[in-house]
């Protein structure tokens, strides 16, 4: 019996299928790439031809979709392209001179908190390396990290998802903040029993609402909610000038919101758990160079 030959691929089609597989479009991956848009899907044609399997669904309106063996391939040639940057960088004797672009994604709260120091601390030590931050909520950043799109991302440990390693930073705990004339404003630190029957603004995200909900009803404390908005920094402004609470676990240095109002954060009494604050990357991807320097000095930054 004749035996089957393995199927030839080239780095090229790999990096483009990766590319279009991260923007979910050829023609965005052929603008990323600098290649016509031709090149990209006669690449991935005959990539799919040569393995025997159809990578993508071709959508109308929502562009790629992967289909399972395009999953699998993906996260495969995204730990094969890491050992051969790798392998390149040592061969050039490089292994200490990190250069390229590195796509991080960040939560969209967080980022104030960590990525100015984060970013300063890169081109210090790494002045070659390049940082493109996409913000996202948490169903977004895991989306951008299982699609490829990011090679690792600042967050919240969101809980269990299949795929995703967790590596802590720091422990962020949930403050009360209030008008500096409240009459709470005082208090070194407020039970969330206190708030019963208080006005509540919400930063209404995916995740952080159930978060902030169901913290106060675990403690008998049924929300108010009088106002809520998906920006940090609306909330801080609500509660300065409109009075009420909110609870939020990244307190600015300044306590002046973008008006003008001013503001108090009181810790939280008790056994409230505090957010773990983490670097995310995908399981079973071999992280690159560049992913492995962001982890680790954001591990320096903000463990301590």
């Amino acid at each position: 019996m004749a035996r089957l030959g393995r199927p030839d691929m080239t780095l090229v089609q790999l990096r483009y299928f990766v590319a279009a597989a991260a923007r979910r479009s050829m023609t965005d991956a052929s603008v990323d790439l600098h290649v016509a848009q031709s090149a990209v899907s006669t690449a991935i044609a005959q990539l799919e031809r040569n393995l025997g399997v159809q990578l993508f669904v071709r959508q109308r309106s929502k562009g790629l979709a992967l289909t399972d063996a395009g999953e699998q391939l993906l996260r495969d040639t995204q730990s094969l392209l890491a050992q051969v940057d790798e392998m390149t960088d040592a061969v050039r004797g490089q292994h200490h001179d990190v250069r390229g672009t590195l796509r991080l994604a960040c939560f969209t709260t967080i980022a104030p908190f960590v990525l100015p120091r984060l970013i300063s601390r890169v081109e210090q030590e790494h002045p070659d390396l390049r940082v493109e931050i996409i913000e996202a909520d948490v169903d977004g950043t895991v989306e951008l990290l299982l699609n490829g799109s990011v090679e690792g991302a600042i967050a919240y440990d969101f809980g269990s998802v299949h795929d995703l390693a967790f590596d802590h930073l720091y422990a962020a705990p949930p403050h009360v903040i209030l008008s500096a004339g409240h009459p709470l404003a005082h208090r070194k630190r407020l039970k969330l029993a206190e708030l019963a029957g208080q006005d509540m603004v919400l930063l209404d995200l995916p995740h952080s609402r159930e978060y902030f909900l169901g913290m106060l009803r675990d403690a008998g404390v049924e929300p108010q909610i009088r106002y809520s908005s998906r920006s940090y920094e609306t909330v801080r402004s609500l509660v300065a000038r409109a009075g009420g609470y909110s609870v939020l676990n990244h307190i600015p240095q300044s306590p002046r919101t973008y008006d003008g109002g001013e503001l108090v954060a009181v810790p939280l009494a008790g056994s409230v758990p505090p957010l773990d604050v983490c670097f995310v990357r995908v399981k079973d991807v071999r992280p690159t160079a560049r992913a492995r320097v962001i982890a680790t000095l954001a591990r320096e930054l903000f463990r301590t």
